[in-house]
């Protein structure tokens, strides 16, 4: 196959998605961009085997933000971009999923807009999709829903996010994904039923989707938070609420038996 990808130049950052987790599930984009950058700036949920990918000349450099955690800040990231790409590397910034899907990849770009450096962004398969395919949930049906929210499970400052409509997205969305909702889950379960969602509405919370490590947990909303009383369960993880769980009894292609 002749393929010809975009030149990776010096003094440029690359802000790439990794999807969540499988490598398999890399774009042949961010393939190219592991395999000809200078140095590789990987966010905390990079599956370590996509980290082994890049080229041997690369600089691997962990700068990954995770809740509960001593981190880096985002302004502390964003800068550390801005150096080595002043220092002419071939910048490649790798992000869990895809960067401007909760990943806070606008807000790197933002500051690299800001200084004048040059970038790209190499979208990535976001959790939300693929890695609710690997757990056997889809994200649509057509018997099951038309509509579909992606939410955040908490704010910046780590409590349920302030603002929410929810009335609205738990009228708006029949099928509602939350992404880091695990910290905020009897926050996030209550707001839904005071809202109005059913509950027995089928519920399902996937914990490290597409990896070798991937659970998940099925119940109803009412339920959910006792049964991961129960079963607890690590993060990263995501929530989904919505008739297209219960499709997971005859799509689980993963763990089939």
């Amino acid at each position: 196959m002749d393929m010809t990808f975009p030149d990776f130049a010096p003094g440029c950052v690359w802000l790439v998605g990794a999807g969540p987790g499988d490598p398999g599930l890399l774009t042949l984009l961010a393939l190219h961009a592991l395999k000809t950058a200078d140095h590789v700036v990987h966010d905390a949920l990079v599956d370590p085997r996509i980290v082994a990918m890049a080229a041997r000349k690369a600089v691997i450099e962990p700068m990954g933000k995770r809740g509960g955690t001593a981190s880096p800040r985002q302004g502390d990231i964003n800068t550390r971009l801005l150096e080595l790409a002043r220092q002419g590397k071939r910048v490649l910034r790798l992000k869990g999923g895809d960067p401007f899907v909760f990943g806070r990849g606008a807000e790197e770009a933002l500051a690299l807009a800001d200084a004048g450096i040059p970038f790209r962004v190499v979208p990535g398969v976001t959790a939300g999709v693929g890695g609710l395919a690997y757990a056997g949930i889809p994200t649509t049906a057509r018997d099951c829903n038309s509509s579909i929210a992606f939410v955040t499970g908490h704010g910046q400052d780590g409590e349920v996010p302030a603002g929410f409509d929810w009335d609205g997205l738990a009228r708006g969305a029949q099928v509602l994904v939350f992404y880091m909702a695990l910290r905020q889950l009897d926050k996030v379960v209550e707001r839904l039923l005071a809202a109005g969602r059913k509950p027995d509405e089928p519920v399902a919370i996937v914990s490290k989707a597409a990896t070798p490590h991937q659970t998940v947990l099925e119940s109803t909303l009412s339920q959910i938070v006792a049964d991961l009383t129960a079963q607890p369960m690590e993060p990263p993880a995501m929530l989904v609420v919505g008739g297209v769980v219960a499709l997971r009894a005859r799509l689980d292609w993963w763990n089939p038996g």
